[in-house]
């Protein structure tokens, strides 16, 4: 999938105090300059609005809304002053001067407007999926239409679904039946589905690649257990809730509990297939101080708990699909572990949280394939998962 088949088109800029703080403005209004007049038009339009604001909190914060588009100057012979006014919302409240807004405007008519907080993984990622870096100075950055028709690939699908833009799962009715042959008319646990999903990609192994063999595997059992959760979600809402209101919002808390459990775990059960495929002994949530249990301790449990073993043989790595500011639970875990090790498939973590997981001696292990969506200074800091297994093969830890 391309950014185009979401996106007509996008552009970006600075927010200035008087577009995002109240005190200083109450004129709830975006300039038009000539980014947005090609991407609008010259008459006065309204148009359906979702508003996202993203920083290092592990959800967004979002609203529904409406923009107006039009000409304060419509009735002067020869001037024109555009204008973007949006009505006061949650998220453009929490917005701040220097923060960068992107402005996405759908096939439907629609736009999202999409905040990212200036310096956090949010600004990050959005800067790499769309290409842009606005200046300080208020002016749009527009993004290219070459950049528009490049395929999204696993990290722009990652942020595009945190943003709540959900992207296809493609598949067949074959794949679907097999499904439902296989699993009847409910989830299996996370482990069998995991194993499911790997099965069902036979030419990939992890001996060739671990870094492109975890990616494919997770993301193979995203888009399966997607097609397998539409249809089961499609399945009871035909049945109905009548008027019981407690019953749907119980529904429906427990799809997204689902969701948000099995994405961390299918990705535990990946890379343990990874550490058993290339030998590495390892221990899968041992049991340590203050009743922490990390994901993985190296070589194993008994070695973690014997006093006598040397310490700086022993490691451990924490596995989060999403890291935001979660990272800083792998402090607490593994105490005889100075140097911990954190493997996510969070795409463009900002300069500040890297730059504190150093300082708290948190290695990050970034799959290959996504370490791109990083600045060059920060690649020199992570490792790949093919990297960790090798150390972790001959037992050679970085200090």
């Amino acid at each position: 999938m391309r950014l185009s088949d979401l996106f007509l088109c996008v552009a970006a800029k600075r927010l200035r105090a008087v577009e995002a703080e109240p005190a200083r403005s109450n004129q709830h209004e975006f300039n038009g300059v000539a980014a947005l007049r090609n991407m609008l038009g010259d008459d006065r339009r309204t148009l359906a609005a979702r508003f996202i604001l993203l920083g290092d909190d592990e959800s967004p914060l979002a609203c529904d809304g409406s923009l107006t588009w039009y000409d304060a100057r419509e009735r002067h012979a020869t001037r024109t002053e555009y204008r973007l006014y949006f009505p006061p919302c949650e998220v453009m409240t929490e917005a701040r001067e220097g923060d960068m807004i992107v402005f996405g405007l759908r096939e439907d008519g629609s736009m999202l407007v999409i905040i990212g907080a200036a310096g956090t993984t949010g600004e990050s990622q959005l800067s790499w999926l769309f290409g842009l870096s606005p200046a300080a100075d208020g002016g749009y950055a527009v993004a290219s239409p070459e950049l528009l028709e490049q395929d999204i690939g696993f990290a722009g699908s990652y942020i595009l679904e945190e943003l709540g833009v959900e992207i296809a799962a493609a598949g067949d009715d074959g794949q679907l039946e097999h499904l439902l042959s296989t699993f009847g008319s409910a989830f299996p646990p996370t482990a069998v589905f995991s194993t499911y999903a790997r099965d069902s990609l036979p030419h990939v192994s992890s001996l060739d690649d671990p870094d492109g063999a975890l990616v494919a595997w997770f993301e193979q059992e995203e888009r399966l257990f997607r097609m397998f959760e539409r249809h089961l979600v499609a399945q009871r809402l035909r049945e109905g809730f009548g008027e019981d209101v407690d019953a749907f919002t119980g529904y429906a808390l427990s799809v997204l509990n689902r969701r948000k459990a099995r994405a961390g775990k299918a990705l535990e059960n990946h890379v343990e297939q990874v550490l058993k495929d290339w030998g590495v002994p390892y221990t899968r949530e041992c049991r340590t101080e203050n009743n922490s249990k990390p994901d993985f301790i190296f070589p194993g449990c008994s070695e973690y708990h014997q006093t006598n073993f040397p310490q700086d043989q022993l490691r451990m790595l924490a596995v989060k699909s999403t890291c935001k500011d979660r990272w800083r639970q792998v402090l607490a875990e593994a105490a005889r572990v100075s140097r911990k090790h954190l493997l996510t498939l969070e795409p463009g973590i900002s300069v500040q949280q890297t730059t504190e997981m150093v300082d708290h001696a948190v290695q990050l292990v970034i799959p290959r394939g996504i370490q791109s969506s990083f600045q060059d200074a920060q690649r020199e800091e992570l490792i790949s998962l093919g990297e960790f297994v090798g150390m972790a093969q001959a037992n050679l830890w970085s200090s």
